[in-house]
């Protein structure tokens, strides 16, 4: 589409400005065009125009002409477009866009990377780094001082350097401290053991700071604010108020920070300000230890001498090799308050301490084609509104969770419609490693489909509420660091209903520990779901029911998984504590939270009536219809399960030899075995991530 770039308006463009100049642009387009432009580029100019040859130089300078133009004469009828030419574009201050900034139906107000450029909002500084000369560092570091570099931050104008947070399992949200990248990726803060190894907890003392009671024999649920190791290199760690520990203190699927206040070399113990583990500490349980100058001892590794603003690093390849950058801004980049039809596209968002890009309410906004990567925080939050989402996007590297989507209403079951659309999400939970999924739904009506997900240490998709559908998506090597973990889950609650996960593949699902790693984890008595048309290869347990009333599983193909359905009945023993006889604990709590005897659940969800009166502890209703079943283990039904229902499923003990998951090879040779059971095709040629125009982008970028 045209932009007013003809040689009639330059003068008249360059020698107008304010108002005027804007009144004169809405006229034009709206006369001649579909659709009106702005242009910004970092080489720009906010005196300018906005047009491609006198773009501004700010994104706040193309919002206020945006902003003009409506107040003027309103949007064109091809709403506006505000292309953002190559380059990076700091970022010191939230950008917050208000229902002043968006669009109409048809007319939407797009922020849009200029075609085969890369734009990069980003909240980091590129630092210069020099040899090791401090003494002090020199004779604590063992590593070759020849291979260590410093970069003294408050020289290059960076003072503000953030705390460490005691974050994790059960603690709240914090933006992350100054973090180092080099060539894009994010270092190491200097630890002990190195990346993929552990310490272990070697005894827990039986006094100390106790917050509540619990196991004294074990230490769990017992919070002591002190406990002993073994490893004979801590006594050469010296005194300073940054060393934490980050450690899967009782449970594999629970981690947290805590920090030293003192190091007992003498007694091996360590001595820790609270809040401590969320579930105490237990002898054996893993961790390590940050932020140690002495540990400063292979390729990728950094230390910050906050006292003396000196960062000092081991690049793991020659620093003249790649851009070094800090992490600077801690605010959130970028957020969307009950904006209406705006989108962003094609834009990279990196090197900021917290979230990227929030939304809360509005409705039809839209994050596409963009990288969102290098960040301590969450992706994308979505809170409230309808219709807003991400599509198209790679999600990367990220401190915690990929999406987080809240929208539409639990006790009206009003839709939300939100989604999460052909995104690309790895290496995510790379601070705090336990409840940061790459998607995470709650609410009412909302979808995630044709997503990508893999590389985390533990879940994938955390989904709660009602009637979402999470659909053609491919997920495999998550919980690579957790045990008792879902790659979908839900848990603890019988009104959560509704909810559709229907051709999925789920791949290669390996968790360590006890409990290990399950596909579709209907944790704590989840109930009411539909499990239709997935693939499940070396998926661990792959359907399981935790105790949960009325999940249905049919058409799923299973190979060689750990136990291809697995139903338990944990109410009536060891979780029998959840529901009570008084009608007064947890589960009960939240089913009278939603007037189960009174539309919409009593129509919706007519079986929630029968709970109280039916021994609500046994998991009724369950079914597994029309599956496909090869190698692996086929059922594992607790035997205090007394109502399930199995039948019409085809199952080998052993895999046949045409069967091949990864290339849609699924069905046994003689397909009449299909129809006998009723079995249906599944469309895994459509699962995962599919090009459009979104991805396009994308993948130029």
């Amino acid at each position: 589409m045209r932009t007013i770039t003809e040689n009639k308006w330059k003068k008249a463009l360059h020698a107008v400005t304010g108002l005027a100049l804007l009144c004169m642009m809405a006229v034009a387009c709206s006369q001649d065009r579909a659709e009106t432009a702005f242009y910004v580029s970092p080489e720009g100019d906010d005196a300018h125009s906005g047009t491609i040859d006198a773009p501004f130089r700010t994104v706040e300078r193309a919002q206020q002409a945006v902003r003009t133009l409506r107040q003027a004469g309103g949007l064109p009828s091809g709403g506006v477009v505000v292309y953002l030419r190559g380059g990076a574009y700091p970022l010191l201050r939230t950008l917050h866009f208000t229902p002043e900034d968006g669009g109409r139906e048809g007319a939407p107000v797009i922020y849009r990377a200029s075609p085969g450029e890369e734009v990069c909002f980003t909240g980091g500084q590129e630092i210069r780094f020099e040899p090791l000369t401090d003494g002090d560092a020199r004779a604590r570091i063992r590593a070759p001082h020849d291979r260590i570099l410093q970069a003294d931050l408050r020289a290059q104008g960076i003072a503000d350097f953030g705390r460490q947070k005691a974050t994790g399992f059960g603690q709240p949200e914090a933006a992350a401290p100054l973090e180092l990248f080099f060539r894009g990726e994010p270092m190491t803060p200097a630890r002990y053991p190195n990346a993929g190894e552990w310490m272990r907890i070697a005894s827990v003392p039986q006094t100390g700071d106790t917050l509540f009671g619990g196991d004294e024999r074990t230490g769990m649920g017992v919070h002591y604010g002190r406990f002993a190791y073994t490893e004979d290199r801590v006594a050469g760690w010296q005194k300073n108020d940054e060393i934490w520990l980050q450690g899967y203190w009782t449970w594999d699927w629970a981690d947290s920070y805590v920090r030293v206040t003192r190091i007992d070399a003498a007694r091996k113990e360590f001595t820790l300000a609270p809040p401590y583990g969320a579930y105490g500490f237990v002898p054996g349980q893993r961790y390590y230890a940050m932020n140690i100058l002495e540990e400063l001892d292979a390729p990728g590794e950094w230390f910050l001498d906050r006292a003396k603003g000196l960062l000092y690093f081991w690049p793991p390849a020659p620093a003249e090799e790649g851009d070094a950058v800090v992490s600077v801004m801690e605010e959130l980049m970028v957020h969307l308050d009950r904006a209406e039809h705006l989108r962003l596209e094609g834009i990279t968002f990196e090197y900021t301490r917290g979230n990227a890009m929030e939304m809360e309410e509005g409705c039809y906004n839209t994050v596409g084609g963009c990288t969102i990567r290098n960040i301590g925080g969450d992706g994308v939050r979505i809170a409230g509104g309808h219709h807003n989402g991400v599509s198209g996007c790679d999600l990367y590297d990220l401190g915690n969770a990929g999406i987080n989507i809240q929208g539409g209403d639990r006790l009206t079951l009003e839709p939300g419609h939100h989604f999460a659309l052909n995104n690309h999400i790895y290496r995510y939970s790379r601070l705090n490693r336990t409840y940061r999924p790459a998607v995470q739904l709650s609410g009412a009506g909302n979808r995630m489909a044709h997503n990508r997900i893999h590389d985390a240490p533990h879940m994938a998709v955390s989904f709660s509420g009602n009637d979402h559908c999470l659909e053609y998506n491919e997920v495999y090597d998550i919980a690579q660091e957790t045990g008792d973990v879902g790659a979908f889950y839900i848990g603890r609650d019988w009104t959560e209903r509704g909810n559709l996960i229907r051709h999925n593949y789920f791949h290669h699902l390996f968790g360590p520990g006890l409990y290990g790693v399950n596909a579709v984890y209907l944790d704590d008595f989840a109930s009411g779901s539909t499990i239709h048309g997935n693939v499940f290869y070396l998926a661990g347990k792959a359907a399981f029911v935790g105790g949960g009333h009325d999940n249905t599983f049919t058409n799923n193909v299973f190979i060689d998984c750990t136990a291809s359905i697995h139903v338990d009945a944990r109410g009536v023993n060891w979780a029998s504590i959840y529901i009570g006889e008084d009608g007064n604990m947890e589960l009960y709590q939240k089913l009278k939270a939603v007037n189960p005897a009174q539309p919409p659940y009593s129509e919706r969800y007519p079986e929630l009536a029968r709970l109280p009166g039916f021994s609500p502890g046994q998991p009724k209703g369950n079914v597994f219809r029309s599956n496909l079943s090869y190698g692996g283990r086929w059922r594992d039904i607790e035997q205090d399960v007394d109502e399930v229902t199995i039948e019409d499923n085809f199952v080998l003990r052993e895999i046949p030899s045409g069967i091949d998951a990864a290339t849609g090879k699924l069905y046994p040779e003689d397909e009449s075995i299909l129809e006998r059971i009723h079995f249906q095709k599944i469309p895994f040629d459509r699962i995962g991530l599919y090009e459009d125009e979104y991805r396009k982008i994308n993948e130029q970028m």
